[in-house]
Parts: structure tokens; sequence; C-alpha cells
């Protein structure tokens, strides 16, 4: 994409308020730097140390705006820095952050970067990120934090799908420890002579001092986690562990993990020499960063593999695969657009987490969208659709008179859909894979008596309100699972995103929002309905009325 095109993903049209002035976001604060050659590395490009100082100077003035209190950096997410369009001395770096969402006594930052070069006026995207900190009340007291009111549509999303990236962070570790453990260290193969293609890992172990001056802190008189990582240099997840002062010594060690080929992985630790007593110390962050090495003619180099030493460095040497392997997960399934991300991405443990996450994201964002177009209104249910970037969206909404966890319940049990939705004649439970995510072998009757039944694999994911105003979910999605291989008697479909959103309404009444987005295998069973030709979505919507009806009370909520 152009750069013009890029911007216009960062930029949503104004909010106007009640009384016709222009909206703005309390914690937004814009930084804007111009690219110095104390700013820049041998190369003449900017340090990406220094970048991630701007970005956590940034993002800190904005937490702390929301929080009116001080707070510390807690950790960053994974950043995908794209270099291919080089920030060089002369350039400008625009950084915009912003809360999402607070949780308690943490919050969560959006950071945008975008560059731009004065001469010629061209702007370009550098990346997105987000952050997460902690507020700092008096003393050891705890700060509970006033929740984020969002306003325009762009930030209703941010905040709903806030509360997953924070599920997310909450697994990384889990997922790490489930990686290594069922890990191996390859082996060199046979003719392959080691002392020619091995580095010993020791060989690269590096380690330095800095003293923390002035300059260095905050108004807290902390060294900022933004001058942390620039000493580490470039940090793909930071976890801060405890502050550091005026005085401190800090010292830094750093060794490669791993080598892929054609990038590796430096791990890096920080830790605090107290001035009160030397030969304390105190952990302060963690960071591991990846690099790659282009030659003159833009082609990554190839590097030799990492020889671990014994013990904690073969354990660091798994980790590293896992990371990689997660960074993978996340950039194939979270980070690409949803019309670029393969419907039936392969499902395995690893995974899990991320295809989750995608997975109600998805329905988060689907639900948010606006200028839904009403087809048809019957029996007080509405059916609509929306028409978008070449994709059409369908929505189904009613009001049932039963409470909403109870219709959370019976809705979230997918293997009794058959018994209201006539578009499926079996839902078969593959595999349940903990007790917000299950696996599906969904059977569908074709639309064309004369074809073949459809098949469909769907992980269903669920989730409780994280916060009043949230609705309950339960989000839709194709996966592929070796165990249920397409066959050739039922022609496998696929669904992109589906689900539904339910809201309380009143004391005893839930409204159900039903969304999915259409793919060649649904289309037929909705358009016939949209263009009036059938009313079977009308009866289905009747049929499930009187299934919750009937079956209310026969649950038991743990929800």
């Amino acid at each position: 994409m152009s750069g013009s095109e890029q911007l216009e993903i960062l930029e949503e049209p104004p909010f106007i308020l009640e009384n016709g002035d222009k909206y703005i976001n309390p914690t937004e604060v814009k930084m804007s730097q111009f690219i110095l050659p104390c700013h820049a590395n041998h190369c003449g490009e900017l340090s990406v140390g220094q970048l991630l100082k701007w970005m956590d100077t940034t993002a800190c003035l904005s937490a702390e705006r929301h929080a009116h209190c001080p707070c510390v950096t807690a950790s960053m997410d994974d950043i995908d820095f794209d270099f291919e369009q080089r920030l060089s001395v002369g350039h400008v770096v625009n950084i915009k952050a912003k809360v999402n969402r607070a949780f308690n006594t943490s919050l969560e930052v959006g950071i945008i970067i975008t560059s731009e070069d004065p001469c010629s006026g061209r702007q370009w995207k550098v990346c997105n990120a987000f952050a997460t900190f902690v507020a700092k009340g008096q003393g050891s007291g705890k700060v509970q934090l006033k929740a984020v009111i969002p306003r325009t549509s762009q930030e209703k999303i941010e905040y709903s799908i806030a509360a997953e990236r924070r599920r997310m962070r909450l697994h990384h570790l889990e997922s790490i420890k489930d990686l290594v453990s069922s890990s191996t260290i390859q082996k060199a193969e046979p003719d392959v002579d080691e002392s020619q293609h091995v580095v010993p890992a020791e060989k690269t172990r590096v380690e330095t001092v800095e003293l923390v001056l002035p300059p260095h802190a905050n108004h807290q008189r902390n060294s900022f986690g933004g001058q942390i990582m620039a000493w580490m240099e470039s940090a793909a997840i930071i976890s801060a562990r405890g502050p550091s002062q005026v005085g401190d010594r800090i010292t830094l060690k750093a060794i490669v993990n791993n080598a892929f080929k054609e990038s590796f992985e430096v791990g890096v630790c920080a830790e605090a020499y107290h001035q009160e007593g030397w030969e304390k110390k105190t952990h302060i962050n963690s960071a591991f960063m990846t690099f790659v090495v282009p030659d003159k003619g833009g082609k990554l180099c190839t590097f030799p593999r990492v020889k671990p030493e014994p013990g904690d460095g073969e354990r660091r040497y798994r980790e590293a695969s896992a990371r990689k392997k997660i960074r993978l997960d996340r950039k194939y399934i979270i980070s690409c657009k949803q019309t670029e991300v393969p419907l039936s991405v392969p499902w395995d443990p690893s995974n899990q987490v991320y295809l989750s996450y995608n997975n109600v994201s998805a329905l988060k964002i689907l639900a948010a969208k606006q200028n839904w177009v009403l087809n048809c209104m019957q029996n007080k249910a509405k059916l609509s659709t929306l028409e978008e970037d070449q994709l059409l969206f369908f929505k189904a909404e009613m009001i049932v008179s039963v409470n909403v966890k109870q219709v959370f319940v019976l809705l979230s049990d997918m293997s009794r859909r058959h018994e209201w939705d006539t578009h499926y004649q079996r839902f078969k439970l593959i595999q349940k894979v903990d007790k917000d995510d299950v696996i599906y072998h969904v059977v569908s009757p074709s639309v064309n008596k004369a074809s073949n039944f459809q098949d469909f694999v769907l992980l269903a994911s669920r989730r409780v309100p994280c916060a009043d105003g949230d609705p309950y979910l339960i989000a839709l999605r194709s996966v592929s699972l070796p165990a249920v291989s397409p066959t050739k008697d039922l022609d496998r479909g696929e669904v992109s995103c589906a689900g539904f959103a339910l809201r309380q309404e009143g004391v005893t009444s839930t409204k159900i929002a039903y969304y999915i987005q259409t793919t060649p295998q649904v289309l037929p069973y909705i358009t016939r309905d949209i263009t009036g030709l059938s009313s079977d979505l009308c009866k289905i919507i009747e049929a499930l009325n009187k299934f919750l009806e009937q079956n209310k009370d026969t649950i038991h909520l743990d929800v």
C-alpha cells in the first residue's frame, strides 16, 4: 500500500459532541520527534532503542492522564517493526498514544507510530503497539482506576478487544512452558562439520554496566521503562519487575539464545545494584530481541546454528524456539486482516490462545459495525445486512423473556442447536479444549436437494462480560483438524466469523444478536430470506424463542 493508504486506516471521521464540538480523547498524547544524528546508528538510521524510548514516554503520559497518579511500565507486547521504509536522519517520527481500557490497577495503552519525510511530504505507517502500565499509589497502597468510557466506534472496538489481549497475555507464560516441555534440541546433520557451522552460545555472551543518572530518570526519580528499553536496544517483549533509582548501577547481560537460518534471538537481562548495598541486586527487565541482517542487495543473510550451554542454555534455546512459534502464530492468525487469513487455520494446543483471541475479536469487530440496512421485520425479529469491502454481513436480532445467563448457557451448548435451527442436522463435540473453547463437527442439509450435505469444523469460543455493559459472547469460526478430514460424502464448508452477542434487557429479558460474515458455502442459506423468497430464518428465530422458554428452568447457572 502507499503511505496515504496506510495512514487512512489510522484516521476515523471526527466524532462530534452534542454541543457541536469535535471530540478529543482526554487521554490522547501526541509526540513528534525530528531524527537527529544523535538518535541514529552507524548506518544513519533511527535506533530502535531510541524509538522505544519515545514510545514509552508518550504511552506513560497517556496512562497518567487517565490514572491521575504515577504509572510504571509493566509490559509491552510483541512489536513487529517494518523497516522496509527506512527511518533516517532528517525524517520525522509521529507517535500517538491513548488509553484503550483500564483494569482495576492496570491499563492498556494503544500506540500508533507513523513517519514522514518533510522534504517530499511522503507519510507512512511504522507499527502499532500495546503497552500495559500499573498505577502506583502513595506508599504501597493500591489504586482503583476509573473506567474508560469509549465514544467513537474505533474506541469501542479497542475497548472491547483489550479484554481479549489481556487474556492472551495471561496465557503467554503457560504457552511457553507447554511448548518447551514438548520440544527437543535439533542435532546437526551427519555430514555437517559442527566446527564450521555451529557457534557455541557462550561465545556470544556480553555484559555491560550503566550508571543511572538524573537524565535517565522520570519524575519519580526511577529509571523509566523506555530508558531500559533503549539500553537493551530493542525489545519484543519486556516485563518490568521493579524500579531502579538514580545512583543505581544497571547490569545488562546478553547472549544469543538460538539462530533460525535468517534470524537469531538475543536474550537480555537487566539487573540493578542499589546504593544501599551493592551486593544486593534486583531483576528489572527481561527482553528478547530478534535480529535480521540484510546484505547490500536487501537479501537476508543466513547464520550458523547455535550450540547451547548445558542446563540454562538449553532451556533458553528451547524457549527461543517456542517464542518464534508464538510470533509466527500471532503474525499469521492475529496481525493479518480478516480477509487475508485462511478460514480453516490448523488447530493445535500451541496456537489455541491465538485462535480463540482471533475468533472472539473478529466477532467483536463485526458487532461494532454500523450502517446496517434493515431488510425485514417479522414477529419482532429484525434481519439486517451490511455490504462492506466486497463482503456481505448478516445480523438477526430479537428480544426474549429469558434471563441473559440462562440464554448464554443454553446457546453455549452447540450440541443442542439442531433442536431449534433447521440449518443444522448435527453438532458433534469433537474436543473440549477448556471451559471456554470447544471444537464441533457440524453437518448441514444442502439448500439444493440434489447436492451433498455440507460439513464444518468449528471452534466455539465463549466469553462472559469482563465489566458492566459488556455482552456475553459465543464466537464461531472454522478450523482444521487431522482427525476430521474432508470426505467424499460431505462438501466441506467454512465459516469466517459468526456468533451471538447477548445483552441483558431489564430484569428478565435478553437481547439476542446473531452475526455472520457470509462465505460461498453459507450464502445460500441466507440470501433466500434476505430477498423474500423464504421465511426459514424467521421460523428458526421463533423456534429459538420456544426452545429458550421451554428449557430455561432446566439448567444450573454457574457463569
